[in-house]
């Protein structure tokens, strides 16, 4: 079973923001025999599959999982229930909390967080928080992501937010040293060159 380590919110008291810790297995990948933890950013749009391929990648490394949606505060949750995309200034303070519970979490071992980190400087803000961090952007046609949306019934972002998260996409640029997956593909072979190159180029 997985051990849950509860991340503590602003005033200190215990929210229901988890890092799900998995246990370490025999020959299992280690990122800290590179003398370091590392954070392993899973982003990209809503609907492009964060939450799926983070947890199993976590699973896979026996590593920590960190779910950003979980740290949006109430007011940014209610907009974008309603279809209203959030402005800079309502993700500062949610993306400072993921910098803050993601370093905590690296420190105890490697993380992966799923996260949307939309723009250069949003995850400009988190490397300089976040002590080792490394990004894997999960891309594909406005279409097939569409569709994939257009069947959760898990999740409360709307479909027609999806164009906003485009418009205000600015992909990783080469000297980010992103690793990006087009996940117009079975989802285990997603899986599968994720691993594969967290393993063979860790941060």
């Amino acid at each position: 079973m997985p051990r849950m380590k509860f991340c503590r919110g602003p005033n200190d008291e215990l929210t229901n923001h988890r890092t799900i810790t998995y246990p370490l297995r025999t020959g299992e990948f280690d990122l800290a025999s590179h003398s370091q933890h590392c954070a392993l950013i899973i982003m990209g749009v809503c609907g492009a599959g964060k939450t799926s391929v983070g947890r199993t990648l976590a699973t896979r490394l026996g590593a920590g999982y960190i779910e950003a949606d979980d740290f949006h505060p109430p007011d940014n949750r209610k907009a974008m229930e309603h279809g209203i995309p959030l402005t800079d200034e309502m993700r500062q303070p949610w993306l400072m909390a993921l910098s803050v519970a993601a370093e905590q979490a690296r420190l105890e071992g490697t993380v992966v967080m799923a996260c949307s980190a939309l723009k250069r400087h949003y995850r400009d803000l988190l490397r300089a928080n976040i002590g080792r961090v490394r990004f894997i952007f999960l891309h594909a046609d406005r279409d097939v992501i569409a569709q994939r949306m257009s069947q959760r019934t898990d999740h409360f972002m709307p479909v027609t937010l999806l164009d906003s998260q485009i418009a205000t996409l600015e992909p990783p640029a080469p000297d980010e040293d992103a690793l990006a997956v087009n996940v117009a593909r079975p989802k285990a072979e997603i899986d599968d060159i994720v691993e594969r190159h967290v393993r063979t180029a860790p941060c």
